[in-house]
This record gives C-alpha cells, sequence and structure tokens, in this order.
C-alpha cells in the first residue's frame, strides 16, 4: 500500500505535559499533617520570627497552635467561617495559619498593602466574621483604618461587636496590645479563652474535617483588575507544598529563610507549607523585605535555603555590606515572580552558593506551582523558562481562538489541570466559569513555548498581545529585542489606544546609571532590526514600574497613566 504525505505529521508532538511521580498525593488535612510532622520532629526548630526574637521547636510551635485553636473555638469561630488576617510576616500570622486549619475555618489572607476600600472588598466578599489584625506597618495604621469602616469598635465590648457597615464580622483580634480599641481582644486576652474548650474537643473536631473542604482564599494580585477570591482546598496548599519543596530537595534537616508575604501563596504554601510537610525550619527576617536583615538571617541561622522575587537577588547581591556575610551555608532556594536576567542567576549561584537555586511558575488559582524546575537544570533553562511539570499536574498549551493544543515551539495559552486547580472563586460562579472550563482546565491568560524536553516560557499575557493594524505585537519579542542595547537595564512593552490603527505600541525604558538614550536613538536601534510595526510609536523614560509585591509588572496600570498622559 502507498502512503500519501499529509499536511500534517502523524507524530507531531503537542504542546502536553503531565507530572508523573512515585511520591502519591497526601490524603490528610492541614492540621493532621502537621500533627504528623510534630511527632516525628518534636525537638527541631519549627519557627524562628527574627525581628520578634520568638522561637518555636515542633512541640512547642503545636502547642500555641493548639491553644489558639481551641481559643478561637471558645470565642464562637465554627468550622467554615471566615477568618481574616492582615498582617504583615509574624509568628502569630502562622500560628493562626494552622490554628484555623484544625478547626476547619476558612483563612482569608489581606493584602498588608490594602487601605480601606481593598479592606472594605474582602472582608464583604467573603463574608469574614473574625479578624486578626496588626496594630500598624509602615505608612497604614490598620486600627485606625478599621475604625473608619467600623466606629462600633470603640463604644461595643469584644461580645456585643456589630457592625452596620459589614453585618458579618463580629470579633477582632489586635496584636498589638497597645492599639487595641474596646471592642477588640488582644493576643493574649484570646489565649485566655482557651481553658474553656479542651484538647478532647479540639480533636474531636478536627477528626470530622475532610481534605477537600475549602480552607483558604486569596485575593488575586490584580495584574487585571478587580480581585477575586480564589478558594484553595487543605488538598490543593498542602500537596503543593510538599511536592514544591520535594524538588528542591528539602529535609527536616533544612533551614529556610523567608523574606516574601506570608500572605500570599509564596510565603504561606511554598514557604510555611514547605517546611511544615518536610519538618525544615522556617525562619522570617522581618515584618517586610529588607535585604541587611535577611542576608544577617541566612548566615547567623546557617540557613540551607532562600526564597525571593528577581528584585529580591539583586537587592541583597547589591548590598555594600554583602561581602562581610557568610553565605556558605545556603544550598538551594525558589526565585519566582519574573524571570531572572542571566548574570543574576550566575552571581546567587556563585557568590550565594545556591547552585540547586529553582525557578517556579503558578498563579494563586492553581496552589500555586505548575511548573519548576529541577535543581541540575542548566543555567539557560533557569534564566529563559519557568522549568518542566509539576507531579500530579498536567499542561496544555493551546490556540486562544480555537482551543486546539498547538505543536511544541508554538505560542499557545497555557492551561493547567489537576489537584492544584482552586475549588473556584469564593461566591463568584461567573468568574469560576470563564476561568475553569467543562473539562477542568484552569485558564492562565498566559501565552508559553514548550520545547522538545518539555521546558516551558513565558513569553506573555494574552491581555497585553496588542494588535495594531491587524497585526498581533508580543510585547515579549521588542522587550527581549530592546534588551540588547547597552544603555537599557529593563524595558516593559504595552500597548495604547490608537485611532487609526487601534493600538499602538508603547515602551517604558529604565536605564542603567549613567548610561543615556532618547526616544530617537531607542527608534535608530530598532530601524532594519524589527519590523516597522513593532518599532514603539511612543518611549517613556522610568525609574521604575508599577509592581505587585509578589514582583509582577502590573501592565494594565502602565496602560492607564500612559492614555492619560498622552490624551488618547
Amino acid at each position: 500500500m502507498i502512503r500519501h504525505a499529509t499536511t500534517t505529521p502523524l507524530h507531531r508532538l503537542d504542546s502536553y505535559v503531565s507530572g508523573i511521580s512515585e511520591l502519591p498525593l497526601k490524603g490528610q488535612t492541614i492540621g493532621d499533617c502537621f500533627d504528623a510532622t510534630v511527632a516525628n520532629h518534636a525537638e527541631r526548630d519549627a519557627l524562628i520570627s527574627r525581628h520578634q526574637n520568638q522561637r518555636y521547636t515542633w512541640r512547642q510551635l503545636q502547642e500555641v497552635v493548639d491553644r489558639t485553636a481551641r481559643a478561637l473555638l471558645a470565642i464562637g469561630v465554627t468550622k467554615g467561617e471566615r477568618v481574616g488576617i492582615w498582617s504583615p510576616n509574624c509568628a502569630e500570622w502562622t500560628i493562626t495559619q494552622f490554628a484555623t486549619a484544625k478547626i476547619g475555618a476558612v483563612l482569608v489572607n489581606i493584602n498588608p498593602s490594602y487601605r480601606t476600600h481593598e479592606l472594605e472588598y474582602a472582608l464583604r466578599q467573603s463574608g469574614t466574621s473574625t479578624l486578626v489584625l496588626q496594630g500598624a506597618f509602615k505608612s497604614s495604621n490598620y486600627v485606625d483604618m478599621l475604625a473608619e469602616l467600623v466606629p462600633e469598635i470603640d463604644s461595643s465590648t469584644p461580645e456585643s461587636l456589630a457592625s452596620a457597615r459589614l453585618p458579618a464580622l463580629q470579633r477582632v483580634i489586635c496584636l498589638d496590645a497597645g492599639r487595641a480599641r474596646p471592642a477588640m481582644l488582644t493576643w493574649e486576652s484570646l489565649q485566655a479563652h482557651a481553658e474553656a474548650i479542651d484538647a478532647a474537643q479540639l480533636a474531636e473536631l478536627q477528626a470530622t474535617l475532610q481534605f477537600d473542604e475549602p480552607i483558604n482564599i486569596q485575593y488575586t494580585s490584580g495584574t487585571t483588575g478587580a480581585p477575586k477570591g480564589a478558594t484553595l482546598s487543605h488538598h490543593n496548599i498542602l500537596n503543593n507544598g510538599f511536592f514544591v519543596a520535594e524538588r528542591i530537595g528539602l529535609t527536616c534537616e533544612d533551614r529556610m529563610v523567608i523574606p516574601v508575604p506570608l500572605y500570599h501563596c509564596f510565603g504561606m504554601v511554598m514557604g510555611n507549607l514547605g517546611c511544615m510537610t518536610h519538618g525544615a525550619a522556617m525562619i522570617y527576617p522581618g515584618d517586610g523585605f529588607d535585604a541587611l536583615a535577611t542576608l544577617r538571617a541566612v548566615s547567623e541561622e546557617r540557613a540551607t535555603a532562600l526564597y525571593g522575587v528577581p528584585t529580591m537577588f539583586i537587592a541583597e547581591l547589591e548590598h555594600p555590606d554583602f561581602e562581610q556575610f557568610d553565605l556558605g551555608s545556603l544550598r538551594t532556594g525558589i526565585m519566582a515572580g519574573s524571570i531572572c536576567p542571566i548574570e543574576v542567576m550566575r552571581q546567587v549561584i556563585d557568590k550565594m552558593h545556591m547552585r540547586e537555586v529553582s525557578i517556579c511558575y503558578g498563579m494563586t488559582e492553581t496552589s500555586p506551582v505548575s511548573l519548576q524546575t529541577q535543581t541540575d537544570a542548566p543555567l539557560d533553562k533557569r534564566v529563559t523558562t519557568v522549568g518542566t511539570i509539576h507531579p500530579h499536574t498536567e499542561v496544555k498549551l493551546v490556540d486562544p481562538s480555537t482551543g486546539a493544543v498547538v505543536p511544541r515551539g508554538e505560542k499557545g495559552e497555557l492551561c493547567t489541570r489537576g489537584y492544584s486547580v482552586m475549588l473556584g472563586y469564593w461566591n463568584n460562579p461567573e468568574a469560576t466559569g470563564k476561568a475553569i472550563d467543562s473539562g477542568g482546565w484552569m485558564h492562565t491568560g498566559d501565552l508559553a513555548t514548550m520545547d522538545e524536553e518539555g521546558y516551558v516560557a513565558i513569553v506573555g499575557r494574552i491581555k497585553d498581545m496588542i494588535i495594531r493594524g491587524g497585526e498581533n505585537i508580543y510585547p515579549r519579542e521588542i522587550e527581549d529585542f530592546l534588551y540588547t542595547h547597552p544603555a537599557i537595564s529593563d524595558v516593559q512593552v504595552i500597548g495604547v489606544p490608537d485611532e487609526k490603527y487601534g493600538e499602538e505600541v508603547m515602551a517604558w525604558v529604565k536605564l542603567v546609571e549613567g548610561e543615556s538614550l532618547d526616544e530617537e536613538g531607542l527608534r535608530a536601534f530598532c530601524q532594519g532590526q524589527i519590523a516597522h510595526y513593532k518599532v514603539p510609536r511612543y518611549v517613556k523614560f522610568v525609574d521604575a514600574f508599577p509592581m505587585t509585591v509578589t514582583g509582577k509588572i502590573q501592565k494594565y496600570k502602565m496602560r492607564e497613566e500612559a492614555t492619560h498622559e498622552l490624551g488618547l
């Protein structure tokens, strides 16, 4: 029989991968896994909050976690109720995380940089009944802001709080006793309530919890507008924390410095739950990021692992006192949030001794990680890709217009499926339906490519794609070209409205210190090198870009600002 050639190869390799593993998923609640870790590693260091001078072994941490869980039950918190936490990094944050997990209350992470409007939105949308808050942090006076929304905290008792504006809110616990208002419990007075509930009652409730039940609401960081409450189960985040830490070879011998925010998945899942599932030590250098405090924590605590976004590692490497610290204990860590420049990666490996540093990709809605580099991945893969598939998850890249899987090497929208996909957006079935399709795939909105080895590279956002006169323009292509100019330190390309073409290209440029470049010079650099329609029509020189706290550029804010400034 004669076989005729076809235009579609029979053995075309599609952009689809699934993660296999010899290790099964954990079918446990967070509370049960925590207790198992304590049983195995009771006297090892569990939590060190250096700025508070607090240190706990796993046994000591269990004592305060159980006491806090019993206290929450005693003041009326029940399974399924939402407990908000509005605080920078501290020991009480993590104690609350594990205590709420033990009683089945849903922890609502509230961004420490929120102001009153955003706070009200999160509390109202989640129906938070109990709020744990810090007194103040940097320019934020949390107690004063809450008083604007709930003036009743000055005229009520802790037992009688009833808010007209936030009717679901019944209890407020202040971590700063000196700032507490009359209707607030302090952390200390909360603990006293634990006597009303005995250990057997807590154990009985904990035994009824199921691992697929919701345990956490995280509001998306908002690179595209209004936050949505990603609702995550024990199963989602316990397993993701476990497998992220597995990939960097974490063990009970490890000591991890966590300068990233706990309210975000990077801190509370990849950090806290990664350590808890392995019996490793969690070390907080400060309440917010400080390069010097981080270096000091690594050196003095003989840390073996360090987390951060690229800008944090750059700040540490560039600190004038960097050479004074012995970082020789470091072995591994995770860099996430954005791609790391190759020179920075070289220095992290050589000067910080993090030869096994790993790159991660994910999103809050997927608990968060779905792709991660192995600890022995080649250097070029660590700076140009976000790694390979995570265990027990699937990734495919699809044509956004048809939904068809694209061949390897072609651009497509990255979709994730598996245990890590959120339960949904809290009380928002419409948004959930748009994000998770009928096949169970979470559509990330990120454009990516997949190579023959299964490494995935993020090339942009679907919403960032510029359509100029019918031409599809990917900002990342222009950014990558402009990065080759010796005067350019960083660049971000966006689309802005245009009457003739629909959209035009604009570049925001950050120059290398001491270098100079103007619009004309930048355009001349582009001539003959990239297609004429990709050459930026507008150029803005800046010192910084609007970012989320996790290092993600907020291009929608850049578009808003540029549209206003240019009068478009």
